[in-house]
């Protein structure tokens, strides 16, 4: 059985598919043997995306914000890799929005640490300038990381695109969170973009990844809390 361990720095720690991993409250996972940051949908430009195909003026600051969370986590773990599970641009002309400033601290990410762009279904040609190798997909410590999760049982296998979120209920009170899910043996990632939303764990896109129990591991202030299957509910 799939268990979530409790970590000191509020992050929980599980065995994925016998490799060790840490989900931080954040949104990204960590794999500490590696010094691997690994995070996913980070969406950037999405705010000016919807400004200029729909005219909607969202406020133009998702990039700055996504960007001021990637670098507390950089400045805490100081990773050797930094790998975007695809999505990382909400367009493919987003790389070309970027303000000047955004785009310096992009190229600054590849400075002294190795830098991958998995492609996803928004970015699919992956960065045309900015520093780093582009990939469909990565194997690392034994696990295989990629954008979309694919049907089957795929042990070992971590993804995003799916923009997991958990419906919680405890007791009388009910929280909708962004959240990791797993079953001890594939994880999909929570949307790290500030714009993005999130779909419901419980959903059908979910019911075909997961031979054992779902878990959740949901984003607190924080903290990462662990919710069995008995506390998730449908929208």
């Amino acid at each position: 059985m799939t268990r979530f361990q409790p970590s000191a720095c509020g992050g929980l720690r599980i065995d994925l598919a016998n490799v060790e991993v840490m989900l931080r409250w954040s949104g990204a996972l960590w794999l500490e043997t590696e010094r691997a940051l690994v995070v996913a949908d980070l969406h950037f430009e999405k705010g000016s995306s919807y400004a200029a195909r729909f005219g909607q003026m969202l406020p133009p600051y998702d990039t700055r914000e996504t960007l001021d969370r990637l670098d507390r986590e950089i400045a805490l773990l100081s990773p050797a890799r930094l790998l975007f599970l695809g999505d990382s641009f909400h367009d493919g002309g987003g790389e070309a929005r970027l303000a000047p400033d955004e785009a310096r601290r992009l190229e600054g990410l590849a400075m002294g640490r190795e830098l991958v762009w998995a492609v996803g279904n928004h970015d699919a040609d992956g960065p045309k300038i900015l520093p780093g190798a582009v990939i469909d997909e990565a194997s690392l410590a034994g696990l295989v990381f990629r954008h979309e999760p694919e049907p089957g049982a795929r042990p070992g296998e971590v993804a995003g695109h799916l923009h997991p979120a958990a419906r919680i209920t405890s007791g009388r009170a009910t929280t909708r969170r962004r959240c990791f899910v797993t079953d001890g043996q594939r994880l999909v990632l929570p949307a790290f973009g500030a714009y993005t939303g999130g779909l419901n764990i419980l959903d059908e896109a979910f019911s075909n990844l997961f031979a054992g129990p779902m878990l959740a591991g949901a984003l607190g202030p924080r903290r990462v809390h662990a919710v069995g299957p008995r506390s998730l509910r449908p929208d």
